[in-house]
């Protein structure tokens, strides 16, 4: 036994209780003994230099202890060794791929062993998607924003959602001096000049529809999640040929679904406008020969779901607008930046989903429209969503499995895959390129390990350390061994180059461009809506 301290007495004090822990290996006829080395300068010469062997325990005869005796004293801790002060791996680590790509989108350091290698992700591999998991403060939002910076900084075009608005207010305070003009700041919470967002535009008979299946995903995922009948056939039934209806007559808004909904009378001006006859018996034939209990029964129905962001004056403002302040297609094609603040603190939960589930599938809509040009001039887009779970339907799905052929790559990113539902999950799993996977908790790391196996474990994926993070991607479209990254970064260096100068200027040029006078806006939708 050799001990190093930094004085004698406690050099002997550690001595004395480890020889005593070695007394629980003594039987009635065989216990370990301990002697005294005489040649003290040789033996420490031979333990400096790790000289083999050091010195002959037994003398001049062989040991007397088999193996698994041996085992028994000298051994690797384990898991159930509750000793303390023993210096635990909390999670392994692993090397990126040689052929992981050299430049691309930076997403951090795989080091190794004492070598480190900077890790990215193409262009081209980005369209198959990116998957961010992680507990709350493990470094998720940080990677987002870094992304973002980057695609901003690299003159690409993107639209971000931030349904808490922090992450958003930091990068606006980094954003180029030349990329200020392509800044879009939607901010629903601007009541004084209030952007508008007409869910009812649309140019084709197919985006008409679309537009009006969007709005009745959001009905389900906003009332009725669990497919439990609240919003059933009938209501999907009325609610398409309201919308289809109040489309048939330019500049309508949601709040003409309303007066559709509740006044005869405004129907019958709509109906010579109507040219779909099947739309048009709905209210000639269905309607008017149901009996007005059976009507109001539904109508009535129908109107308390919507009626709810209609009379809320900071929505009505905004989706009241017969024409909205920017156009989806446009600022994909021109490479804008749209940056999305959907505070929950600011707008209440329901406001900011409700927000958001229109939100996802007018940019989907939008990327889908581009079939009208060539894949070689489709332009990259990129969609971050930061707790996209709250505007998760069936849309997102779509977006996972066809939005590559129209140039549109998604980066999303939640907390835990419980708050996913079964069929956005499915999808997430089935089409994501690129998963990385920060902290996570229990339920999480065991869904998880099939993903790393066999590099990185359940274990791995409960301990990995803060701004460390697993990553299983892909180059050239094929699968590679996941690898550990390292994305610790000099935060005081990023704050010192953050200006709240520059921050407000592209909200007060956003503002001014975009939105419009809040008593113009009322005045209009005061004299639509016959208020």
């Amino acid at each position: 036994m050799v001990v190093v301290s930094g004085d004698e007495a406690s050099a002997k004090s550690h001595v004395t209780n480890i020889g005593g822990a070695l007394a629980q290996f003594a039987g009635d006829l065989n216990s370990l003994k301990s002697r005294k080395i005489y040649r003290k300068g040789a033996f420490m010469e031979d333990f400096l230099y790790r000289y083999q062997p050091m010195f002959n325990v037994f003398g001049n005869h062989t040991s007397i202890l088999n193996s698994e005796e041996l085992a028994t004293i000298f051994h690797f801790p384990n898991k159930q060794i509750t000793t303390p002060h023993i210096y635990w791996l909390n999670a392994k680590s692993a090397p990126a791929p040689a052929q992981i790509p050299t430049e691309g989108l930076y997403l951090g350091v795989s080091s190794y062993r004492g070598i480190k290698r900077e890790a990215y992700v193409s262009n081209e591999d980005r369209m198959r998607h990116i998957y961010v998991i992680g507990k709350t403060g493990t470094g998720k939002s940080e990677l987002l924003k870094d992304m973002i910076l980057q695609d901003i900084k690299d003159g690409k075009g993107l639209c971000f959602m931030d349904p808490h608005g922090d992450a958003l207010q930091d990068i606006m305070k980094l954003i180029p001096p030349e990329r200020a003009e392509d800044v879009i700041y939607f901010n629903p919470s601007d009541t004084e000049r209030p952007m508008g967002l007409n869910l009812l535009e649309a140019n084709t008979e197919d985006q008409k529809h679309f537009a009006a299946t969007a709005v009745i995903n959001m009905m389900y995922k906003l009332f009725d999640p669990y497919k439990t009948g609240i919003v059933g056939p009938r209501f999907e039934h009325a609610v398409r040929n309201a919308m289809l209806t109040a489309m048939s007559d330019e500049g309508s808004t949601f709040v003409e679904v309303m007066r559709i909904l509740t006044d005869a009378r405004f129907v019958q001006e709509l109906l010579p406008k109507v040219t779909d006859p099947i739309i048009r018996r709905y209210w000639t034939d269905q309607i008017a020969q149901t009996s007005d209990f059976h009507k109001s029964e539904v109508l009535d129905y129908i109107t308390s779901k919507f009626g709810r962001f209609v009379t809320n004056k900071v929505i009505r403002n905004i989706i009241g607008q017969s024409q909205s302040s920017f156009d989806f297609r446009k600022i994909m094609d021109e490479g804008k930046i749209l940056l999305i603040n959907l505070a929950k603190g600011e707008l209440g939960e329901e406001n900011s989903n409700f927000l958001g589930l229109i939100l996802v599938p007018r940019i989907l809509m939008a990327a889908m429209s581009r079939t009208n040009i060539s894949v070689e001039n489709r332009r990259d887009f990129y969609l971050y969503v930061d707790e996209f779970q709250n505007f998760a339907t069936p849309d997102f799905a779509v977006i996972l499995s066809e939005a590559r052929k129209y140039r549109l790559g998604l980066c999303v990113a939640n907390q835990f895959i419980g708050q996913v539902e079964e069929e956005v999950k499915n999808a997430v799993f089935g089409n994501v390129g690129t998963i990385v996977s920060f902290r996570v908790g229990v339920t999480d790391a065991n869904y998880l390990q099939h993903e790393f196996t066999p590099t990185f474990g359940e274990d791995d994926l409960l301990n990995v350390e803060r701004y460390h993070a697993y990553i299983k991607t892909i180059v050239n479209n094929e699968p590679v061994p996941p690898f550990s990254l390292d994305l610790t970064k000099d935060l005081s260096k990023i704050k010192a180059m953050e200006s709240e100068r520059v921050a407000e200027i592209i909200k007060e040029m956003s503002r001014l461009k975009y939105g419009r006078d809040v008593k113009l806006v009322e005045a209009e939708i005061a004299r639509r809506a016959k208020l």
